[in-house]
C-alpha cells in the first residue's frame, strides 16, 4: 500500500493523496516561484519542472526509509 497524505478510512480502504504526489506538488510551488526573475515565463518548461519535482519527491520518499 502506498503511503498517503491526509489518509481517511472508508469501507476498509485508506483513501487520500499519495505522499509522493503531495511532496511533488509542494516542491512544484517553489519551482514556479523561481520564474519571478528577469527571465520570466519564457524560461518555463512545465515538463522539465515536473520531472525535477518528482525527482526531489522520490529522494524525500527514500530519505523517509532511513529514519
Amino acid at each position: 500500500m502506498k503511503t498517503k497524505a491526509f489518509p481517511t478510512l472508508r469501507d476498509n480502504v485508506h483513501d487520500g493523496m499519495d505522499l509522493r504526489d503531495y511532496f511533488a506538488a509542494k516542491i512544484m510551488q517553489s519551482l514556479v516561484l523561481r520564474f519571478n526573475d528577469d527571465e520570466g515565463i519564457a524560461s518555463w518548461n512545465a515538463f522539465e519542472e515536473a520531472d525535477i519535482a518528482y525527482e526531489i519527491a522520490d529522494a524525500m520518499m527514500e530519505a523517509r526509509k532511513h529514519d
